[in-house]
């Protein structure tokens, strides 16, 4: 893959993503433009899309770990919540690849996926470690509580992209934050 392949590809991957947003129905958004060019097919898709919502995830749960270091569990929460604020439609689109089995290969793929994202909820929320055969059950009990929390924030009306905090969390944030409890 060239330089300036790998950076379309991360173009029409960001259209993508930004049609999934504005339609929230779940579709994956093949017909937007560059797909078929930048994506071999609706796999690779599912998969990159896969792979964003995976690293942002894990992204938003080292910042909230930054900011709430004493309750491991509720800053994973935050985080996956605030993930699925931030890229509804994303969200959308996996939920219903998984839940109508979109085809052999991606299932197996996405199950694996949700395994090893289950596994780092479970382990950044200090409930397990990533080779423990629980990590898989206690992960998930984890996504359960964050969609229930998420569902109530969206029928609060406070469901949209979430607005990134103006800086990250400082050592000395954080010493303040375990301080103060």
């Amino acid at each position: 893959m060239t330089w300036t392949t790998y950076h379309r590809r991360g173009e029409v991957l960001s259209t993508v993503i930004a049609a999934a947003n504005a339609r929230g129905d779940g579709l994956l958004p093949t017909d937007v433009a560059g797909v078929d060019a930048a994506f071999r097919d609706e796999l690779d898709l599912l998969g990159a899309l896969q792979l964003r919502w995976y690293t942002r995830l894990s992204g938003r749960i080292d910042g909230e770990l930054g900011r709430q270091p004493l309750d491991l569990e509720a800053a994973v929460v935050d985080a996956w919540v605030a993930t699925a604020r931030q890229v509804p439609g994303v969200r959308a689109v996996l939920d219903r690849a998984l839940a109508e089995g979109v085809h052999p290969e991606a299932d197996r793929l996405l199950g694996n996926a949700v395994a090893k994202e289950r596994m780092m909820l479970a382990a950044m929320a200090g409930r397990s470690s990533y080779d423990d055969e629980a990590a898989v059950a206690v992960g998930a009990s984890i996504e359960d509580r964050a969609r229930a929390a998420w569902a109530a924030s969206a029928v609060a009306g406070r469901i949209g992209p979430e607005r990134p905090s103006s800086r990250p969390a400082t050592l000395l944030d954080r010493l303040r934050s375990a301080l103060a409890s």
